[in-house]
């Protein structure tokens, strides 16, 4: 068993450049996986990367003027320099991107980690689907008044993570993460938004000296299937306590934060994640000789 550290900054040069390379062939691989499995052209990949280094190198001189911004960004990057002002125009047409707000995941979130909706091992409670706390009405309206908890639970049930007891009039949660069913748009804003974040902090701790994410790893192989299914329970219940004492924390926090004037724009995510393969099988000798 080992533990990794986050690593350290410096530039590529040599026997650093090669190890880069190597590492973005492990980067890219997972990605690769994904595309060809949902169809999307090569095109459309190098479309998306390009237009990602043109935004790289263009936060790198935020001051140059655009005729110089250009030369500047294509010496960066290698992408001539009509490409770069067509991504440039391109970029300062678009509409910026803001990332909404999902009632549906901190109600979610909430019920998974809040009293009086979790029981004393920290389990998520069955709730009456009406009446005064703890209830999902109450529950629902305690994360927002814009949207009737009606609303919010076909919601919640649409993606597969709770369901309502017709019998008793309860409703109860499916899931322990909030991993959305039948709603693909919505996993890839997941993905996007988890990966992306994970590895925007692992890039800043290469390239900045006193800007340290914290970034930790451990694993082990010579594993069983076995072993590897054992495993997973403990993940489950170190996420279970994750949430426990970090929720209360940023909802203190952003309470607080919400008086100040202007209003702070900082974010923060914390993740845990986990990956397990099982050994390739051996191939099987068919009695033929290549």
């Amino acid at each position: 068993m080992s533990t990794d550290e986050s690593a350290t900054s410096g530039t590529a040069d040599g026997a650093d450049q090669q190890a880069l390379e190597s590492a973005l062939q492990r980067l890219l691989e997972p990605l690769a996986r994904l595309v060809v499995a949902r169809g999307v052209p090569y095109a459309t990949v190098e479309e998306t990367l390009k237009r990602a280094c043109v935004e790289a190198a263009s936060a790198v001189h935020p001051q140059l003027a655009p005729h110089r911004r250009v030369s500047r960004i294509a010496t960066a990057t290698g992408i001539n320099r009509r490409e770069v002002t067509r991504l440039t125009r391109d970029r300062a047409r678009a509409a910026p991107v803001t990332r909404p707000r999902s009632p549906a995941s901190e109600l979610f979130t909430r019920w998974r980690t809040t009293p009086p909706y979790v029981d004393d091992d920290g389990a998520a409670r069955a709730l009456p689907r009406q009446g005064p706390a703890p209830s999902f009405e109450s529950l629902a309206q305690e994360i927002t008044r814009d949207v009737h908890p009606r609303s919010l639970l076909e919601e919640l049930v649409r993606l597969g993570l709770a369901r309502v007891d017709t019998a008793t009039d309860e409703v109860r949660l499916l899931r322990e993460v909030f991993v959305p069913g039948g709603d693909q748009p919505r996993l890839y804003g997941l993905m996007g938004a988890n990966v992306g974040d994970h590895l925007a902090a692992a890039v800043e701790n290469l390239l900045v000296d006193d800007t340290r994410h914290f970034e930790q790893a451990v694993w082990a192989d010579g594993l069983s299937d076995a072993s590897l299914q054992a495993l997973r329970p403990l993940v489950a219940a170190q996420w279970r306590a994750l949430l426990a004492a970090m929720v209360p924390a940023l909802e203190q926090a952003v309470a607080a934060d919400a008086q100040r004037q202007p209003r702070p724009a900082g974010r923060f995510r914390l993740g845990l994640y986990e990956f397990s393969a099982s050994a390739a099988p051996a191939p099987q000798d068919d009695g033929e000789q290549p």
